[in-house]
């Protein structure tokens, strides 16, 4: 139970802090710099604990990888949700009274930028939180923020950089997008995800024959 709830805290705030600073700061620098930082403190705090996914991406290929059991998938997912469920709902009253206009997507664009960010950040947790050669870093949370830092600004005002299906959920319930646009983030967002575990799996070979689904979680504290 701890991991789950570890994973709804870690998610409510990436998800509180997309949806305070998508409708409230404006274009700019803050909002992409508070979404990074956030997770990585998220990360850190709560890698020890449940791996620190906070989102249905990373789970998915953390499953692929092999460093999630098939019994947890479906907690993760819904902690996850229902995180971001919360969160959305509380930017609602925090921001009451805000104009809120959603963006408007071009599919293939979109579609496109989400599966490529997506698959980075997937990517990115997989070689740094559980790859041999980078076991006990202290450096994973700062990689994994700085990658979602990196896409909000490359592609957030193609796609609206969510690059996880619990914040798709949210900016929808927020009207940051609409929900007619939310099979453009669930799509690509989970399929980027599982190509990133098969990508890491073919490079990694070795990797596959030590990869044991435990209760333990995939990222190593430093000493």
């Amino acid at each position: 139970m701890n991991k789950y709830a570890s994973e709804f805290i870690g998610t409510f705030f990436l998800v509180l802090t997309v949806g305070c600073t998508g409708i409230g700061a404006g274009a700019g620098v803050i909002a992409p710099l508070a979404i990074g930082a956030v997770l990585m403190v998220m990360v850190f705090a709560g890698g020890h604990i449940s791996g620190a996914h906070y989102n249905p991406a990373v789970t998915v290929g953390m499953l692929i990888r092999g460093r999630l059991k098939m019994t947890d998938v479906l907690p993760y997912i819904v902690a996850q949700i229902l995180a971001a469920v919360a969160a959305a709902f509380l930017v609602t009253y925090l921001r009451a009274g805000s104009t809120v206009a959603p963006m408007t997507l071009k599919l293939g664009p979109a579609l496109v930028s989400e599966f490529l960010f997506t698959f980075a950040l997937v990517y990115v947790v997989l070689h740094t939180a559980t790859a041999e050669g980078t076991s006990g870093n202290s450096f994973y949370g700062l990689a994994i923020g700085m990658t979602v830092m990196a896409g909000a600004f490359a592609v957030g005002d193609i796609s609206g950089g969510a690059f996880n299906p619990a914040v798709a959920v949210g900016i929808s319930i927020l009207g940051l997008s609409i929900w007619s646009n939310i099979w453009i983030y669930l799509v690509s967002e989970l399929v980027a995800g599982a190509f990133a575990a098969v990508a890491f799996n073919l490079i990694n070979p070795a990797a596959q024959t030590t990869a044991i689904a435990t209760d333990e979680p995939p990222y190593e504290t430093p000493e």
